[in-house]
């Protein structure tokens, strides 16, 4: 229980950690190509990937994508002086930035597990 629980404040950690570094960098441009959006969501992508793949358990990728989604909201309210990561200028990267790791957090959760289904294939086609 306790390992569970670790792994799941792990991932969370590492989720904010990532989230924060995204939100920060996800308005980079190099030479007109948004590179900072397109690293970000990658990123994203492949950190709750890992977790999953990594742990088998769900509820670790999804405390991952949550620690990701969690400090994005937190960074993307309006402070007295303005937002000073979302802006305007950048808009379509943002939305990329805000949509992106939350759809890929649920298609990584959702996705079945297919390894129980390969092996129960295996006993019923191995000889007997």
């Amino acid at each position: 229980m306790w390992n569970r629980l670790g792994a799941w404040a792990i991932a969370l950690l590492s989720g904010i950690v990532y989230g924060a570094a995204g939100s920060v960098a996800h308005a980079s441009m190099l030479g007109g190509m948004p590179l900072g959006v397109v690293l970000a969501v990658i990123g994203a992508v492949l950190l709750v990937l890992a977790l999953r793949l990594l742990t088998g358990d769900r509820w670790t990728a999804l405390a991952g994508g949550l620690g990701i989604m969690a400090i994005t909201f937190l960074l993307a309210q309006t402070s007295p002086g303005g937002s000073i990561l979302f802006t305007t200028v950048h808009q379509t990267e943002a939305l990329v930035w805000m949509a992106a790791p939350p759809l890929a957090t649920a298609v990584i959760v959702a996705w079945p597990d297919l390894s129980r289904v390969r092996g129960r294939g295996r006993e019923a086609s191995a000889p007997r």
